[in-house]
């Protein structure tokens, strides 16, 4: 992938990270809600998370300390 696929794809994932965010913070106010989908929006939200930072350390160039 190149620079700016990699920045735009980064971009599409952080959104769908904050689109989790409301997801999850809706479910909880419910009086009643499934544990089950709590559980698998938390789990996407954090394999989102290390996929960002994945894409992210790509970006930045190997330096040799």
């Amino acid at each position: 992938m190149e620079k700016t696929e990699i920045e735009a794809r980064i971009i599409i994932l952080l959104q769908e990270h904050r689109d989790l965010d409301g997801a999850i913070a809706a479910l909880v106010e419910k009086v009643t809600f499934d544990q089950l989908q709590l559980q698998r929006l938390k789990k996407r939200k954090l394999a989102l998370r290390d996929l960002i930072g994945s894409l992210r350390t790509r970006l930045l160039p190997d330096i040799i300390a």
